[in-house]
């Protein structure tokens, strides 16, 4: 249930499941525990450690304005590891990887930030991932972008920071607006890029305005993703189900969609409405979104014969992650939805999630179960009918995933 679904269809109950689901899910954010290093306690210090954190800050594009800046950091103990520059029409947006004592509130740095003439200062803390480069960093989002289309929109929140991604489909005649220049728009927070199949990718980031700079770069994926069209990973993995049978997992897109449409064709009534919450003529409706890489990843199941007899679904809803999963009625209870949630949770993983969550009913006993058997820590939330369990990702399923990936490779 991301917000591209409701874009892209009529109206039906899928939207009003949609709905319900989101208002709890603003409560919850609304009700969520401050996270902010100002309003927590801070940790206490230790004896010669460091804290890393990552500023940026306008500074007047003058002779001096920088090495004012170096100074007051000096002033506070704190080092510059690295420091890229955002030319702006006036002024420049310096972005740097610090390295200051333990200890040392983020409200020192900023006042001396300040105090050197440095404005609209924003900081956070960083971690030993921003060590990295930025020219390594981005060939290696590059890089992860030309083997898989499902990762552009990862890429994009990597090389951008927290931020909010959606994909709004082509309307009817299969183009962007014209109102969209073919380079895209950028407007303080929001950023409109022209997705290669004729969408629009809108990135928001409403605590820190991007550069043009910044726009570029996301530009040159997105132009990189439209040269290469589509492909996905060739790997495939055969497991053994408990009573002997052999069946492989790989990934699909949409050039599987005639093969998931007679996998509808063949689930019962009762399996399609538990899986998509609404009419089922409209499920087939559906297919097209859920396989197409610039939503999430799908993983299918297929026996020897290569008929596909199930589909997983990992869907990226803003800065949330979905899971979904369909298995053919004569599959089921069979141990593939539960293969295929494992799975699915690994890529989560790997992804840098931080939960998934899966929409079902109350009755859907199979799904229930599945979520269970992840032994990880699960949330419940019931809004008219509907039942949302959000599973929590921590140190066990990242020993997990890469569990899974050692078995893969070997």
């Amino acid at each position: 249930m991301t917000h591209v679904k409701a874009d892209c269809r009529p109206a039906t109950s899928w939207q009003r499941v949609a709905a319900a689901f989101h208002a709890w899910r603003t409560r919850r954010q609304e009700h969520a525990p401050p996270t902010s290093d100002t309003e927590s306690p801070a940790p206490e210090s230790v004896p010669g450690a460091n804290t890393l954190w990552r500023m940026r800050t306008t500074v007047q594009e003058e002779p001096g304005s920088l090495a004012a800046l170096c100074g007051a950091l000096a002033g506070q103990r704190v080092d510059i590891l690295s420091l890229q520059t955002h030319p702006l029409a006036e002024g420049t947006v310096d972005e740097f990887l610090l390295r200051g004592p333990d200890g040392l509130p983020a409200s020192a740095i900023t006042t001396a930030v300040a105090s050197a003439g440095g404005a609209d200062t924003w900081i956070e803390r960083a971690d030993a991932h921003d060590l990295v480069d930025a020219p390594t960093r981005v060939l290696g989002l590059a890089a992860r972008t030309a083997l898989d289309s499902a990762e552009l929109p990862l890429a994009l929140r990597q090389l951008l920071g927290r931020c909010t991604i959606r994909s709004l489909p082509a309307p009817a005649g299969g183009r962007a607006p014209e109102s969209l220049a073919v380079e895209g728009a950028l407007d303080d927070t929001v950023m409109r890029l022209r997705a290669p199949e004729g969408g629009v990718v809108i990135v928001e980031r409403p605590y820190l305005p991007f550069t043009p700079t910044e726009f570029a770069r996301a530009r040159a994926l997105v132009e990189l993703d439209a040269r290469l069209g589509p492909r996905l990973p060739h790997g495939r993995d055969v497991f053994t189900l408990a009573e002997g049978s052999d069946i492989t997992v790989r990934r699909a897109d949409t050039r599987d969609l005639e093969a998931a449409r007679a996998m509808h064709d063949r689930c019962s009534p009762r399996t399609l409405k538990l899986r998509y919450h609404g009419p089922v003529g409209d499920a087939d409706r559906y297919l097209n979104h859920l396989l197409s890489p610039r939503y999430g990843r799908t993983l299918a199941v297929q026996t020897a014969s290569g008929r596909i007899v199930g589909l997983g679904h990992l869907l990226w809803d803003g800065d949330e992650t979905e899971v979904a999963l369909l298995v053919e009625d004569a599959w089921q209870r069979r141990g593939v939805g539960a293969e295929l949630l494992s799975r699915l949770v690994a890529m989560a993983v790997e992804a840098g999630c931080s939960s998934v969550y899966a929409v079902t009913q109350a009755s859907n006993t199979g799904m229930v179960a599945a979520m269970r058997g992840l032994g990880l820590p699960l949330d419940y939330q019931v809004e008219e009918g509907t039942l949302v369990i959000t599973a929590r990702l921590g140190e066990a399923v990242v020993r997990s995933a890469e569990e899974l990936g050692s078995a893969s490779a070997s």
